[in-house]
């Protein structure tokens, strides 16, 4: 088991590795890699280290191999699971990535590009929009993110309906092992069926198994021609309809296709500088669907002009604004992607993210509404997300008036509402955001034996010390 405490002098020799300006002990340097964004965690740690090269990294777990010293491997630190944080008392040493951020090659002619681990997702998306390309992983956090993150928490995003996940998105790894050994993975093949997938394993494994030093991404070519389109809806059941139909008459020119409350909206228009509804009067919810056509502007018009029309046919839709300009398509995935941001203000928020199935999700969130609200009558329920994909953020702002610490103490309480009747539908508690700390526990409790036993069974064979990561997604 790894040590509780690390010296002065085995600082010094991590320090050697990385060079002193890289090898952070100040509290004050410390500081930013051990708070994360909701503020769950309060890390501890007495040492960060930025590698430049993955030689670095593979001397790094040497050392901590041989000295049974602790690593948690950082990217962008933007993870919502408790990750990506050193736990307080234990010694663990953070591994930041953040230096190793080049592009290393890109092929337009095969459409894959080698990145490393601490490259920006924006930068990945801007390298492959210079060669007329498309990187097409989207998150909130896609200017701070970065793609060793992206790989570790398998992210999924709002294009996930067309393009997939993570785990869709890369054909090949470079992985140092705990012990210091590298595997170089960086194999840019489509087609290669030579035993086991090692790749799957190290992708969504939130750094327990090694640490992901560079990745060859799969591109796509850019679309010539891109419709959005802001809607409103009476219920999720009728926006389950609109999908539908949108898959019938854009097949797989369908992008992205997003569903929210009014009160999301009403938080995000408030909290959020600059955010505006683009419709002239309230509606129950909302749908923000996207078009991209490898044609034409032309055609992807005339996708959504048949949509449309369908859909006013059939009384679907109340209102509708298709941007206009690239600003106003913009401005509507604005709208979307601040709306976690914009519940802050608003109080403590409970956060599930969660998927069911495609064709489940109305039933879903009456049932959640109902059990949430018999348990919290007063609670703000802003049950948001990817409805393409079955994935939705189903998270609750506390009652008006309440007292947070009081309201976020119900946060297990709620979680078991909530998971359980995910999980009646057949569904998952994490959809993208990972298990890290904050669903370790939750993990292994609906979980097979059998799961769990293999889990820890693969554990244990890359990482018989336990010093990767350790406390994080299997015990």
């Amino acid at each position: 088991m790894p040590k509780p405490l690390i010296d002065s002098a085995l600082i010094a020799r991590f320090a050697a590795i990385t060079g002193a300006g890289n090898a952070l002990t100040a509290p004050a340097d410390i500081a930013p890699h051990l708070i994360e964004l909701r503020g769950l965690y309060q890390g501890e740690s007495p040492l960060v280290l930025r590698p430049g090269s993955t030689a670095e990294v593979s001397a790094i777990l040497r050392l901590a191999y041989e000295e049974d010293i602790a690593v948690v491997p950082q990217g962008g630190n933007t993870g919502l699971v408790g990750g990506q944080s050193p736990r307080p008392g234990k010694g663990e040493i953070v591994l930041s990535l953040s230096r190793m951020n080049r592009v290393r090659s890109l092929d337009p002619v095969g459409q894959t590009m080698i990145a490393e681990a601490g490259l920006v997702l924006a930068q990945a998306q801007a390298a492959a929009a210079d060669q007329g390309l498309l990187f097409p992983l989207s998150l909130g956090s896609e200017g701070s993110c970065q793609i060793g993150g992206n790989l570790s928490s398998n992210a999924g995003g709002t294009a996930v309906l067309a393009y997939g996940n993570m785990r869709q998105l890369c054909l090949g790894l470079e992985v140092v092992l705990p012990d210091g050994e590298i595997w170089d993975g960086l194999r840019a093949l489509k087609k290669d069926n030579t035993g086991y997938d090692l790749r799957d394993l190290f992708i969504g494994a939130e750094g327990t198994l090694g640490v992901i030093t560079a990745a060859v991404l799969k591109l796509f070519p850019a679309p010539r021609g891109h419709e959005t389109i802001f809607a409103g809806v009476d219920t999720p059941d009728t926006a389950l309809r609109l999908f539908r139909l949108a898959q019938d008459y854009c097949g797989p020119s369908l992008t992205g296709f997003e569903l929210m409350p009014r009160i999301g909206i009403e938080f995000t228009t408030r909290h959020i500088e600059g955010a505006r509804d683009p419709l002239g009067g309230p509606h129950p919810w909302y749908v923000l669907i996207d078009i991209s056509s490898g044609q034409s502007q032309d055609a992807a018009r005339a996708m959504l002009e048949g949509l449309f029309v369908a859909a006013d046919a059939q009384g679907l839709i109340r209102d509708a604004a298709a941007a206009e300009t690239e600003a106003q398509r913009q401005a509507f995935w604005r709208l979307r992607e601040s709306m976690s941001m914009a519940q802050r203000p608003e109080g403590g928020s409970i956060k599930h993210d969660v998927s069911v199935p495609v064709a489940k999700v109305p039933e879903f969130l009456a049932r959640a509404d109902r059990a949430v609200l018999q348990a919290m009558p007063a609670a703000r329920i802003v049950a948001f997300g990817h409805m393409g994909d079955g994935n939705i953020h189903y998270n609750i702002s506390q009652p008006l008036g309440d007292d947070t610490p009081a309201f976020l103490a119900r946060w297990k309480e709620m979680n078991r509402i909530v998971h359980a009747i995910v999980l009646e539908l057949n569904g998952s508690i994490s959809a993208e955001h990972g298990i890290g700390q904050l669903k370790r526990d939750e993990l292994a409790a609906i979980r097979s034996p059998v799961e769990m036993a293999l889990m820890r069974r693969i554990k244990q064979a890359f990482d018989p010390r336990g010093i990767m990561n350790p406390g994080k997604v299997v015990a």
